[in-house]
């Protein structure tokens, strides 16, 4: 009997897609049930030299926009074309910003195997008029395709630089495909475990932004380390309050695991959405965050402002902004409602700021 090969894409190619790319490609050379190559999609750029994105990945195997320095490994094939990418693969993993994926899937719809298998990498939520929906329930929705998720403390350039790392699965039922999700990113620097619990797993890696941009204001006005970590603590309980409203059956040891307080500590240390808060916050509130972003993150999306806005959406529908002061003065800061320097005192008390 032969033996199944699955073919790997990934729809994405920025700095996390990149890096993902690399995991995987690692990992198909070595295991037997899988297809070597792996096709990585890139929405096509044209550099300042006039090279093509694509070209220059697969001349150097190297994206030097978003992960500069790092080789993603010879099995790698960047393509521009998007149906092209996915055509007869059996695993789609998403890796794009979350803004951009609801038009990813329109395009995907009727292109891909009727028994693909999907896994999103993606931190944030799209808020409709029926309520929330979490970007995996949006991808299985229009497609048809069971999608598991993948989020941790994994800071891109680090796991890159074969850095130990550790990030969590989330599945709903075929525990079978999740191992499979697992053998495809698992490294001895990079520990990859699955728990049963796919909306306590995302919701842990899209509230986590929100946050970290709360962390990042107190680094900027130099608070100091009590400050942050009484941050990150009102931050976690609101989280895991958040998340055990929208989904009762959220387990409360997916917060003990990678994507819940590791993926805390590890954003509101060291990552982009800390960083550019924090000369937010620095600025006085004076520089826009989308001057930041472009500014600071060399062409890296920036997911915490708008997946605050997006919580706080969700908290004017039910009526939650008294429940959530952390979350609800994240957003207020953002719009330029408040000073950075409320951070602190708004987050502590239930002081209605109403701007719904």
């Amino acid at each position: 009997m032969i033996q199944k090969k699955y073919k790997v894409t990934v729809i994405g190619s920025g700095n996390w897609g990149s890096v993902a790319a690399k995991l995987i490609a690692s990992n198909t050379l070595k295991l037997n049930s899988f297809h070597d190559e792996v096709r990585m999609w890139v929405f096509e750029e044209t550099l300042p030299n006039g090279e093509k994105l694509t070209d220059i990945i697969n001349n150097t195997k190297e994206n030097i926009k978003y992960l500069p320095g790092i080789k993603l490994g010879h099995n790698v094939v960047a393509d521009p074309d998007l149906e092209h990418a996915v055509e007869d693969a059996d695993m789609l993993v998403f890796v794009t910003p979350h803004q951009f994926i609801e038009g990813i899937c329109k395009r995907l719809v009727g292109k891909i195997k009727g028994d693909v298998e999907a896994i999103s990498l993606i931190k944030g939520m799209e808020v409709k008029m029926e309520g929330p929906c979490l970007i995996s329930s949006l991808i299985g929705k229009q497609l048809g395709v069971n999608c598991c998720v993948l989020m941790g403390a994994n800071i891109g350039d680090e796991i890159a630089s074969e850095k130990f790392s550790e990030a969590t699965i989330g599945y709903r039922e075929d525990k079978e495909v999740a191992q499979r999700w697992v053998q495809i990113f698992g490294t001895p620097y990079f520990q990859v475990s699955a728990v049963r619990d796919i909306e306590g797993v995302e919701l842990c890696g899209t509230l986590k932004n929100v946050v970290a941009i709360a962390a990042g204001f107190v680094d900027g006005l130099e608070m100091g380390n009590n400050a942050k970590a009484a941050i990150m603590r009102i931050g976690l309980n609101e989280m895991k309050a958040f998340s055990k409203l929208m989904f009762p059956s959220v387990c409360d040891n997916t917060f003990l695991e990678s994507c819940g307080i590791a993926d805390l500590i590890t954003t509101c240390l060291g990552g982009r959405n800390r960083k550019v808060a924090d000369a937010f916050a620095r600025s006085g509130g004076k520089r826009s965050f989308h001057e930041l972003e472009k500014e600071l993150l060399q062409g890296q999306k920036l997911q915490g402002v708008k997946t605050a806005g997006e919580v706080y959406e969700v908290l004017c529908q039910r009526g939650w902004q008294e429940s959530f002061p952390l979350f609800r003065t994240v957003h207020v800061i953002c719009i330029g409602r408040l000073p950075p320097s409320a951070i602190i005192q708004q987050s502590l008390n239930a002081t209605k700021v109403s701007v719904c």
